[in-house]
């Protein structure tokens, strides 16, 4: 390995850190707050990971967020975390690849990636666990079916879209501090 390679690898390594703890203590602090408040703070911290240090970094996140969650206890059953990895990973893609849309107006192209990047983790999510993985991967009682359901459906659109709005907002600055 080159002296590139090496301080490549070092750099990923250092922000995929970085934003795993920002995510560590994103998720101890709100986790009373439920999910509104938490998932949106996540999402917020995927996207904003992904946008100013790539989608390597991004994706190192968006895997390890769930794992997280479930050993705060703030995340739903083993069984199901692959389809939020899923989830997570299409939004930071899709953020990634769509907020940087050359010949769109940077806040025309967040907005895109916003608008896209909500629906998919939404449709992938309630695909995933409310369509497969509760009717045939788990052995639920109805009402902790029902529970994990609705936690996988609409809650999850608002989350991806509220984290998102904020990262609009607050990505052009995050982006410029990454700069200097």
């Amino acid at each position: 390995m080159n002296a590139t390679d090496y301080k490549s690898r070092i750099k990923w390594i250092t922000q995929s850190a970085l934003f795993i703890a920002l995510l560590i203590v994103a998720q101890a602090l709100t986790a009373r707050f439920g999910q509104v408040i938490t998932g949106s703070l996540v999402n917020l911290i995927l996207i904003v990971s992904t946008m100013t240090c790539g989608l390597p970094v991004g994706i190192a996140v968006a895997l390890v967020s769930p794992i997280l969650a479930k050993l705060f206890g703030i995340g739903p059953l083993w069984t199901i975390i692959p389809f939020i990895m899923a989830g997570n990973t299409v939004l930071v893609s899709l953020w990634r690849y769509i907020g940087a849309i050359k010949g769109l107006s940077q806040i025309a192209a967040y907005i895109a990636a916003l608008v896209t990047g909500a629906v998919a983790k939404f449709i992938v999510l309630y695909i995933g666990i409310v369509r497969i993985a509760v009717p045939f991967m788990l052995n639920l009682p109805e009402k902790q079916a029902a529970t994990i359901s609705g936690m996988f459906s609409l809650p999850q659109l608002l989350t991806a879209a509220a984290g998102g709005a904020v990262a609009v907002i607050i990505l052009p600055l995050a982006q410029r501090a990454v700069r200097r």
